[in-house]
């Protein structure tokens, strides 16, 4: 861009909204980085059911200063992902309508006896004197 519309790096850093720095000094990956990215993708690819916290747990050992948060950033450039899983598919079965109760207060779908009260006794022998 500089030398296409003969501007000046300051003008044309402005335009593309860059710093100047990084224009002068792009990133460069150090060698470590390079080797843990490796180790990611092939750690991916014989383990397809680890995402990134296991694998930083795999790394851990060899990569004593690596934390998590790098270990997503490498694993997300690799456009590495753990895939879903289906749904299992579970036979349609006939659906059955609910019964209508045929007594006041009548529940089909509990079968537990009723719940005795303390209360209930001592209501009742006040009743009976």
């Amino acid at each position: 861009m500089i030398e296409q519309c003969d501007l000046s790096e300051r003008r044309a850093c402005r335009l593309v909204g860059l710093s100047r720095d990084s224009w002068r000094n792009p990133p460069e990956v150090d060698a470590m980085t390079q080797e843990l990215s490796s180790k990611i993708v092939e750690i991916a690819h014989v383990r397809r059911r680890f995402g990134y916290r296991r694998i930083h747990d795999r790394l851990r050992p060899h990569f004593p200063g690596v934390n998590h948060k790098e270990v997503y950033r490498l694993y997300s450039t690799a456009s590495l992902a753990v895939r879903k899983r289906k749904k299992a598919k579970r036979p349609v079965s006939e659906r059955v309508p609910l019964q209508l109760a045929s007594t006041i207060k009548e529940v089909t779908s509990e079968t537990r006896p009723p719940v005795v009260n303390a209360m209930d006794g001592l209501v009742a022998c006040r009743q009976s004197s």
